[in-house]
């Protein structure tokens, strides 16, 4: 019988934080509602969702970008876990990675939140860190900048570059991770290039 995971991209709302860093978790859910020709609509539950398929006949896929700002996610993806019937399991938390180079898809289950607010919020919120992330590698920022001052920042000119192959990594983790587990999906993305 087919199961159903909440695929959540963090970001914040808005055209201002559209193109930051920020918003990758966001990037990636809109890649994966592309490749099913989806459009998300509003959910009253705070958030935009599209309802979609793994494959045909395979998982249902709840794809989900809260209308909330980062830090305060939680609430947002703790009320589409109720509504959808999934447990903390099966939502797939999308995010940006300080500590993790750019171009870099890193997945993981459980643990602390490593100073990621909304990853902080969405435990708290779920009252368990025990659901899976892909973190998608933005790299620290150079000198002294403010990691705040740079995860609210566009990504540079030569990043830009990289941009659509790192979001669609992004989504071929997410995709092998409800398809066959978090095991594979981090032999093939954590394995040198």
């Amino acid at each position: 019988m087919a199961s159903t995971w909440l695929v959540v991209g963090l970001g914040n709302p808005g055209p201002r934080y559209e193109s930051t860093r920020h918003n990758i978790g966001q990037m990636v859910v809109d890649e994966l509602a592309a490749r099913r020709a989806e459009t998300f609509r509003e959910q009253k539950a705070g958030a935009r969702v599209v309802e979609t398929w793994l494959r045909p006949g395979a998982d249902k896929l709840v794809l989900a970008k809260p209308n909330t700002f980062m830090n305060v996610s939680g609430t947002p993806v703790a009320a589409l876990a109720r509504f959808y019937s999934v447990p903390a399991e099966r939502v797939v938390v999308v995010h940006d990675e300080l500590d993790i180079p750019f171009d870099t898809i890193k997945l993981k289950s459980g643990g602390g939140h490593g100073g990621h607010n909304g990853v902080r919020d969405i435990a708290n919120a779920l009252t368990t860190p025990d659901f899976p992330r892909v973190r998608v590698g933005i790299g620290r920022p150079p000198g002294r900048q403010d990691p705040a001052d740079w995860v609210l920042s566009p990504f540079g000119k030569d990043e830009r570059s990289n941009l659509p192959i790192l979001v669609s990594d992004g989504a071929d983790a997410v995709e092998l991770l409800v398809a066959e587990g978090l095991v594979a999906a981090q032999q093939k993305h954590h394995a040198p290039r």
